[in-house]
């Protein structure tokens, strides 16, 4: 069992932010200790990655909750869960193509200063 601090660490995710998802229903079956402390195991850890991902895909909390909701009510909602992950693959991916026009867009500019710095052009349309 974890601790939301250890789960923090293994996350990436800030105990608040872990806490807020929780308190949200999103991590299903949460245990808590006598002192009534969250306790994570390796289910909850996964879910809270889950949870992660969908998010930053742009997922709503309250889409996420739909969609922890429908995985458990069984695999009768298969079908619906399949749609959801299909919308926001396709989401994923457009964001992955726009990160790396961005990155080419920087490197482009990247070279360009480099070789102003060299001096091999001058800069006579401003470096912006």
């Amino acid at each position: 069992m974890y601790t939301v601090k250890e789960i923090a660490q293994k996350t990436n995710l800030t105990e608040h932010t872990i806490r807020y998802y929780t308190d949200k229903g999103l991590v299903p079956n949460i245990q808590r200790d006598k002192h009534n402390n969250r306790l994570f195991d390796e289910e909850s850890l996964n879910w809270l990655i889950r949870v992660k991902y969908l998010k930053d895909c742009g997922m709503s909390i309250k889409d996420i909750k739909h969609f922890v909701d429908l995985y458990l009510e069984g695999d009768s909602s298969i079908p619906l869960r399949y749609e959801i992950i299909l919308k926001y693959k396709e989401i994923a991916r457009e964001q992955l193509e726009e990160a790396i026009r961005r990155v080419e867009f920087m490197e482009e500019k990247a070279k360009r200063y480099h070789r102003i710095i060299n001096q091999v052009i001058s800069d006579n349309r401003g470096a912006n």
